[in-house]
């Protein structure tokens, strides 16, 4: 038996797959086991063209291909050629050495790339080391670019199995390229991460609003969800799409990560140092929100968001399933689709931020303009956001009247801020960010002295703060300090995050 591997695609994750081969005694055939979907299952055809147009000769015993685990779904053409090699060099003295191999063969042994490859390829590379790949060459270059991969490009199957039977024929088909991104990484506490230093929306451009533009400072620095009300025009909008450009650096893996959500979703896939950043109409679906489908769930805004912002703009007229669906992924940092024929899990760990008026006209907190809006409506307006899920929000801002005063601080400067306390949150080894922060990592990371646990204490009577509530303070509180560069939370720094706290 002879081994090597591949993978499958299960919604937006690969899965290592090992593909076997056997060569047994009995009548001759051609059999594939392991719950092949039905692409995989018409390859036999290809396969054996293929392999006849190198001069393969099938043996009188039976061909069995097995794709372990068994009990997991695969599709995709891409597994053509790592059965094709398995079987042309079944009696070869060749060791794989746990080579991953993906390609499409054509009835000439031509081998092609598919849709959904390079999003393979991203979603491996982000959650394992170095490793080989065999790949069509129409990919190759752009392949190599994926760092932790070491790519071969092969056109045809005589070329892939010269690859393994010709040692110095394998340096002809390596391929090398680094993106211009991973040139010159940020390395923070021995690791790397992405920094970009272009603002195509400036916080400049916002007039007034500096308690807004403070309120987003730290949500951006501890990925702390945020609501902002205010009258139409303010600027709620224009500061939740620049919140995307202050955020903190991406590591190589969230890079990749990303990049292959974005794959799979057929947007841009090109590698990005910005964090995602994903504003559902508010007439969307549940199942555009959050995933679904019923033979095969396929990732929604939430997990795409995964990483980067979640914006909800007229965040009350979004439907109620939507809103009280929202609840798991803020607590949990996940999202589960559950059907009949699979179960799948997606990381939704995501700055959410949401705008909305304070009354159905939008007037109701202005001095210029008259609300025209009942006691009723208003009430009606509100109760649409539950009680659990404003708990799940860390930062509520009332935005001032709009004005027309310069900005004092431009997206440059809040970057650099946000990418100080970066720095500081991982020189002191912490692994999440601070609004991610639970159980021995909050108590240990969110020390408070005397003066200050007898101020939070006294704030957490007055304000009837439920535990969720004192955790979240405390986050925030926790990220307030470290853009001052504090070891220790003092009591400014709890008394200014409580003032975010929605009454």
């Amino acid at each position: 038996m002879k081994r090597l591997y591949s993978a499958t695609l299960q919604a937006n994750r690969a899965e290592v797959v090992a593909v076997e081969s056997a060569f047994v005694r009995a009548l001759p055939g051609f059999s594939i086991v392991g719950l092949p979907s039905q692409s995989i299952q018409e390859s036999k055809d290809r396969i054996k063209s293929a392999l006849l147009s190198v001069g393969f000769q099938f043996p009188a015993q039976k061909i069995t291909i097995n794709l372990s685990p068994s009990d997991m779904k695969k599709s995709g053409s891409h597994f053509d050629l790592a059965i094709a090699v398995l079987i042309a060099l079944q009696k070869e003295p060749v060791s794989f050495e746990d080579v991953f191999i993906f390609g499409e063969l054509g009835l000439d042994g031509k081998v092609k790339s598919t849709a959904t490859l390079f999003s393979l390829l991203l979603s491996l590379a982000s959650n394992r080391q170095s490793f080989q790949v065999v790949v069509p060459k129409a990919i190759a270059q752009r392949a190599a670019q994926i760092p932790n991969l070491i790519v071969y490009g092969v056109e045809s199957l005589d070329e892939a199995l010269a690859l393994f039977s010709t040692p110095e024929f394998k340096e002809k088909l390596l391929h090398v390229s680094i993106h211009p991104l991973f040139k010159n990484p940020l390395t923070i506490a021995n690791k790397p991460y992405i920094v970009h230093n272009s603002y195509p929306l400036d916080f400049k451009d916002v007039k007034g609003q500096e308690r807004a533009k403070r309120a987003a400072l730290i949500a951006a620095a501890g990925m702390h969800n945020i609501l902002m009300e205010g009258s139409p025009g303010c600027g709620k909008s224009m500061i939740a799409k620049r919140l995307q450009y202050i955020l903190p650096p991406l590591s190589i893996q969230e890079v990749l990560q990303t990049t292959a959500h974005c794959s799979l979703a057929g947007d841009d896939s090109d590698f990005q140092a910005f964090r995602p950043f994903r504003s559902p109409h508010h007439t969307s679906s549940r199942p555009s929100i959050f995933g679904g489908g019923s033979a095969q769930a396929k990732i929604g805004e939430v997990a795409l968001a995964h990483n980067g912002i979640l914006f909800f703009d007229e965040f009350p007229h979004f439907s109620k399933q939507v809103l009280e669906s929202l609840r798991e992924p803020l607590e949990d940092g996940r999202v589960l689709i559950s059907r009949v024929n699979s179960k799948v899990v997606y990381p939704t760990k995501f700055l959410f931020v949401a705008a909305m008026n304070p009354c159905p006209c939008g007037y109701m907190l202005s001095l210029d303009h008259p609300c025209r809006c009942s006691e009723v409506e208003i009430s009606r307006y509100r109760s649409k956001l539950s009680g659990p899920l404003l708990d799940r929000i860390d930062l509520h801002v009332q935005m001032e009247e709009s004005k027309h005063e310069g900005s004092l601080i431009d997206s440059k400067k809040m970057h650099m801020q946000v990418i100080k306390a970066f720095k500081f949150q991982k020189q002191r080894a912490q692994e999440e960010f601070n609004s991610h922060l639970e159980g021995e990592d909050l108590a240990k990371f969110c020390t408070l002295k005397e003066d200050a646990k007898r101020v939070f204490e006294q704030a957490s009577v007055k304000y009837g703060l439920s535990h969720r509530g004192r955790d979240k303070a405390l986050r925030v509180a926790r990220t307030i300090a470290d853009l001052d560069e504090s070891e220790d939370i003092l009591p400014s720094h709890i008394l200014e995050g409580l003032s975010f706290r929605k009454r």
